[in-house]
């Protein structure tokens, strides 16, 4: 910042975009010196020349970048664990100037065939009975599954139950022999056993796993945090390298923490130390457990990644203890342990295809992002960007991290930083170099003449004054000049504020002092100005109308008020008809001020108890253009408020597309049922009035069409009717001799049955006649 490049005690930071001026005469009066940084364009304007400007930038440097390794299991050679590297670089040189972040890339790689060392942490209480059966043997099954992931697995054992102390165990001398009911044999209680350290002998694992007997406590809660701070800090009694560290966490009950301890009288905060004598923790009387977070910290400091296996009964617990400590997992125990192998590979699997950067302590004012481009090219930021998941062996990702220093450190020196994979021993080395200084610090000339014959060095275009000199040019001598009267130039009128409160008096002369705004300034001889203490409108200096010069506002063209919030522009005001708040008000700072109390909206338009412009005016324009109407008598006195012009016909009137004014075209009807036309309009504030001088009345009735219509609408609906009737007689005839029709047909006649029916045909026979029979 600038503090740093001219060793004073300003605040202000001069970031990225900043640069410093080194022209000797720079400075007006009254800036301090740290006014000399600025950012480049504000500079070049203040006519500063380019080779008078420096603009130092920072740096990455990578001192360590050895390649990530590529090994594979059917290899014959083997390597030792620190011959493997899975991420690269290895150390880093960053040169930071302040707001300028520096990137780079980060690339792990999960080798192939890495070292594994597992231990074995279980719950010997008396529940856990028919688990240690099963446990006896897992040394060589474990390692037989074991090595088809890694060809380097060491297990080692412990076992742990609960403090020794009351409530948690009954303290009877009986019961500290054998804590068990019945005929059980049980061996004496005991906080935490280091059995076996890790060995590559699973045979040797299964003999001492065989040996151990069974315990038992009082209460449910175990003393299981104890155990794991142990086996945590305890790296040479357990054997741990720097590979991949896994802690296998056995138990079928809920764990005691801090605070737990004070039911056996146990006050002392956990120390985080290891404290195995002969494999056994002698400090469980003595400190109380751990904390959750006590035990985070330390399982991350000795990159070991934990796996809870536990019952069914007690998954919802471990779950969320889970969530709390990075790199850990949670499997199901079976109620006697036989799927213990199977539990251990699937949650290895789990934690090691994910991998998860954290950082040590950062120097005060610096900040880490980080971005994952993980498997499949998916990318992660924030939180996200710290990890990947779903990651195989041999697979590449890659992080890309950026480092921002906001300030520089008091001290100036630089910093350590330290970056590393969760669960893993290998990390990233980070140096932090801090850009505090210009390079023109390095070419002062010492004793220069340009510092008041000689008392101070000449660096970066200003004076660095020697002991016992002040002021700008080192002018002043503290030994020969009292303070008081140097102090009394820089009181303004006498008064006792050296400076207004707001710089310091350097040599009788006000430097005035700078914010941690950049853009707020201090200025005048006296520093009693400044461009940011103006009023204020809607929440902006000014209104965001004007500038702001020694706390009074320069406001902008068209504006005006002590904080520019008055607008001179019109514009606003206008209203429909062209006239500034429609001639009834008068337009203030942008808004219209009503004076007729009738009138009301933002130009003066709106008018809820007034009638339409046609109606107000429709008695005056009556009375003056035809002598009638309501206001006849009093038509000189109340209607000579307008001009009025008549025409012949409506054609005459004005058109509004004819006009640059607004204009109303109004249609009237008089108390005789005549309607009259006219036009209303303000014209440079002259009121006119355009009507049509003939008056339109509807004419009388005329009779004759009127009978004649009468008449003939009788006729036709007298001979509409006819027809009618005609047509339904029609129809009538029409169905009864379809009717006739139909009976005729069904009908059946026989004329020999018919009893009155009579021949037509007479015989007749003539007796003389030849007995012939005679016909007539």
């Amino acid at each position: 910042d600038i503090s740093c490049c001219l060793k004073l005690s300003s605040t202000i930071p001069c970031g990225i975009s900043s640069s410093f001026a080194i022209l000797q005469n720079f400075l007006s009066v009254g800036e301090s010196k740290s006014a000399r940084c600025d950012d480049l364009e504000s500079l070049k304007k203040r006519k500063c020349p380019d080779n008078k400007i420096e603009n130092p930038r920072g740096s990455i440097k990578v001192a360590q970048n050895k390649p990530v390794t590529n090994r594979k299991k059917d290899v014959a050679e083997k390597l030792k664990p620190e011959q493997i590297t899975q991420i690269q670089p290895q150390k880093l040189t960053l040169t930071l100037r302040s707001g300028e972040p520096q990137t780079f890339d980060l690339k792990f790689k999960r080798a192939e065939d890495y070292p594994i060392d597992l231990y074995y942490l279980m719950d010997l209480s008396f529940s856990m009975e028919d688990d240690l059966e099963k446990v006896k043997n897992l040394g060589t099954d474990l390692m037989r599954e074991m090595k088809e992931i890694t060809s380097d697995f060491r297990i080692g054992f412990g076992s742990f139950v609960e403090k020794t102390v009351m409530p948690y165990i009954s303290t009877t001398p009986a019961r500290l022999l054998n804590p068990c009911t019945g005929n059980q044999n049980c061996t004496s209680p005991f906080s935490y056993k280091n059995v076996l350290k890790l060995t590559d002998n699973g045979d040797e694992f299964n003999r001492l796993v065989s040996q151990q007997q069974i315990s038992g406590n009082l209460d449910s809660p175990e003393g299981g945090f104890d155990a794991i701070m142990q086996v945590a800090v305890c790296e040479e009694q357990i054997g741990w390298r720097n590979v991949t560290r896994l802690l296998v966490f056995s138990t079928d009950a809920g764990f005691h923490f801090a605070g737990d301890g004070k039911l056996g009288g146990i006050v002392l905060p956990n120390d985080g130390k290891c404290h195995l004598e002969n494999n056994v923790y002698t400090m469980s009387h003595y400190y109380d457990y751990p904390s959750i977070a006590h035990l985070v910290q330390k399982l991350s400091e000795h990159n070991i990644q934990t796996i809870f296996a536990v019952t069914e009964e007690f998954q919802p617990v471990y779950k969320e203890l889970k969530n709390l400590i990075p790199k850990s997992a949670v499997g199901t125990l079976s109620s006697n342990s036989s799927n213990v192998i199977q539990l251990i590979i699937d949650a290895y699997n789990s934690l090691s295809s994910e991998v998860i950067l954290e950082n040590g302590r950062l120097p005060e004012g610096v900040s880490i992002t980080y971005k994952s481009i993980c498997k499949n090219g998916v990318e992660g930021t924030g939180e996200n960007g710290r990890k990947c998941s779903n990651i195989s062996i041999g697979d590449e990702v890659f992080f890309k991290i950026s480092i921002e220093s906001e300030k520089c450190p008091l001290h100036g020196k630089s910093e350590t930083i330290k970056i590393k994979p969760l669960g893993f021993t290998e990390e990233v080395e980070i140096v932090l170099n801090f850009i505090c200084d210009c390079q023109c610090a390095a070419q002062g000339q010492p004793n220069s003449e340009k510092c008041h014959e000689g008392n101070g060095t000449f660096e970066c275009g200003s004076c660095k004054c020697n002991e016992g000199r002040i002021g700008r040019l080192c002018e002043c001598s503290k030994d020969e000049v009292r303070t008081e009267d140097l102090d009394a130039n820089c009181r303004k009128d006498n008064g006792t504020d050296i400076c207004s409160n707001n710089g310091d008096c350097v040599c009788g002369t006000c430097e005035c002092k700078k914010r941690e705004n950049p853009a707020e300034i201090y200025s005048g001889k006296y520093c009693e100005c400044d461009n940011f203490n103006c009023d204020r409108s809607h929440n902006k200096l000014c209104g965001g109308h004007g500038r702001c010069e020694c706390r009074k506002c320069i406001c902008d063209a068209n504006y005006t008020g002590s904080a520019c919030d008055c607008s001179l522009d019109t514009s606003t005001c206008l209203a429909k008809n062209g006239q500034i708040c429609n001639g009834r008000g008068t337009c203030e700072c942008g808004s219209c001020k009503c004076t007729n109390p009738k009138f009301q909206g933002p130009t003066c338009e709106i008018c809820p108890t007034c009638p339409g412009v046609c109606a107000e005016h429709k008695d005056c324009v009556q009375c003056r253009a035809f002598e009638a109407g309501e206001k006849k008598d009093t038509c000189e006195r109340d209607c000579s408020y307008f001009q009025l012009i008549k025409v012949k016909d409506r054609d005459k009137l004005p058109q509004p597309t004819d006009q640059s004014f607004p204009l109303t075209h109004c249609k009237e009807r008089d108390a005789n049922d005549c309607w009259f036309y006219y036009t209303y309009a303000i014209r440079n504030d002259t009121k006119e009035v355009f009507v049509v001088e003939n008056l339109e009345c509807p004419a009388g009735p005329d009779i004759i069409p009127i009978v004649a219509g009468v008449v003939a609408g009788i006729v036709l609906i007298g001979l509409a009717l006819l027809l009618i009737w005609k047509l339904l007689m029609i129809i009538h005839d029409r169905r009864e001799f379809a009717k006739f029709e139909k009976e005729k047909m069904n009908a059946k006649w026989d004329t020999q049955g018919n009893p009155i029916y009579k021949s037509p045909i007479n015989h007749f026979q003539n007796p003389s006649y030849g007995n012939k029979a005679a016909a007539f």
